[in-house]
């Protein structure tokens, strides 16, 4: 099984710094639906893990949730894609769990859902964490530059980090999505 795990807020959705609250709000990144219906079609499983804190916030509900991903599995079906399964912490920052990435719980989840080693599989995202959360599984880390990509490239160019020496970075989801249907 190919398999390819992709965060969501900043990678296939548009992020402005505020949490997105509710599908309407919820809006795709230009080419990021197309790139998950790619992937699909050359016969990658695309699953995502995303951290949702807005539900331990108070910000939205798990409705609100579950209509932002019909949107999002709705969009992918009509580009002729499928997503494989949508796993998300629905913890705050301070609640100690261990699916919030950084942590690696979301990957661990994928893993014995699919029956699968997460090493050497395609991780895309746009923050740190979401790198950090590959990398302790074995991923491939790969950047886009999308949503918080930019920053995140900034800060590890200005303060390197060792484990990120060789990390692919793409300036959406559409470039990488191209770079893993050619190499994985």
């Amino acid at each position: 099984m190919k398999l390819v795990i992709l965060d969501r807020d900043g990678v296939i959705n548009q992020a402005a710094g505020e949490t997105i609250t509710s599908a309407n709000q919820w809006l795709p990144i230009d080419g990021s639906i197309e790139a998950i219906a790619q992937l699909h079609q050359k016969g990658f499983v695309v699953v995502l893990a995303t951290n949702q804190p807005g539900l331990a916030l108070g910000k939205f509900d798990l409705d609100d949730l579950e209509a932002m991903h019909a949107k999002l599995t709705h969009l992918v079906e009509e580009a002729g894609g499928a997503l494989g399964a949508i796993f998300y912490c629905p913890h705050g920052p301070d609640d100690r769990c261990n699916c919030r990435k950084p942590k690696p719980g979301l990957i661990d989840a994928i893993e014995a859902e699919f029956d699968i080693s997460a090493e050497g599989i395609p991780l895309v995202g746009d923050n740190l964490r979401d790198l950090e959360a590959g990398l302790s599984k074995g991923c491939v880390p790969m950047l886009v530059k999308t949503g918080n990509g930019q920053d995140t490239l900034n800060s590890l160019v200005a303060k390197p980090n060792e484990a990120f020496n060789s990390l692919l970075a793409f300036d959406d989801l559409a470039t990488a999505a191209q770079h893993i249907i050619e190499n994985f």
